[in-house]
């Protein structure tokens, strides 16, 4: 197995150990914030250890705590947004990230879009506009606009390794410590502890965010974006899959078109990507 080969199975595993974080958002019942703090703190006493017998240096600076900030809002809003809509809706229009990094790169890194990159951000917007039209009647508006945000935010975690003195692990792990910092204490509001609850938010801790990230940071040191990018693509197809079996949500008619059309003119839009740069 070659080092690409083996960073993309690598990539793999990352997306289908954050699938599982939909399901388990869905089970625990906390609040969003309280859920995020916990397994934050889980995760990080697993990525300091991994750190130290890595030998991996915490790094401090502007490009990490962007990437830092960009990791702690992309958790919470999930966290939130499967608390008020759908864990499909929150997934799929977290799957917009792309469509943010190519908006990002042309604002902050004067990278002009292509044609291809504005028409597949108009096909992307009519799969959000689906959800949005169908949230105004589900009571989903709020939830589906965290999502959203959290798409702006998922692209800055992509983005991380363009980031002056740009160090991943180093801002994964700064991140997930705000969130540990700032949020577990919302524990103390909670009167639910079932073992159900304590079981499922070790999964996410352990498995969901610490494991998956150190996955998803080893894969990308030898994988292609496009590459990574439609490997990850399992997620947003996973993640409401696992939902719908053992938490019997399922995703409404409009929005099952919006997720269609997003994830389609996503995945298109990295095949196009691969094969124009032959």
């Amino acid at each position: 197995m070659t080092k690409e080969q083996k960073s993309t199975l690598y990539v793999f595993l990352a997306a289908v150990l954050f699938s599982i974080g939909g399901l388990c958002v869905k089970v625990i019942p906390w609040s969003a914030l309280t859920i995020n703090g916990v397994r934050s703190l889980i995760s990080v006493l697993i990525l300091l250890v991994y750190l130290k017998k890595t030998g991996h240096k915490i790094v401090f600076n502007k490009g990490v705590a962007l990437g830092a900030i960009s990791m702690a809002g992309t958790t919470t809003l999930f966290c939130l947004a499967n608390k008020l809509t759908t864990a499909a809706n929150t997934i799929i229009l977290q799957f917009t990230a792309p469509i943010f990094i190519i908006l990002f790169m042309w604002l902050f890194f004067h990278e002009r879009p292509k044609k291809l990159d504005i028409s597949t951000c108009g096909i992307v917007l009519v799969g959000i506009i689906c959800f949005f039209v169908d949230s105004l009647s589900a009571g989903n508006t709020l939830g589906n606009g965290l999502a959203l945000l959290s798409g702006v935010t998922y692209a800055g975690v992509f983005m991380m390794n363009t980031f002056p003195g740009a160090d991943s692990m180093s801002s994964i792990l700064l991140g997930q410590a705000v969130c540990a910092v700032t949020q577990t204490p919302f524990i103390f509001a909670e009167t639910e502890f079932t073992a159900p609850a304590f079981a499922a938010i070790l999964v996410l801790g352990v498995f969901q965010l610490a494991l998956a990230y150190i996955f998803m940071s080893r894969g990308l040191e030898h994988t292609p974006a496009v590459t990574a990018s439609l490997t990850a693509a399992i997620e947003p197809i996973l993640n409401p899959v696992l939902v719908a079996i053992f938490y019997g949500e399922m995703i409404s008619s409009l929005s099952l078109v919006g997720a269609v059309i997003v994830v389609v003119g996503v995945i298109a839009y990295n095949l196009l990507k691969l094969r124009t740069s032959k």
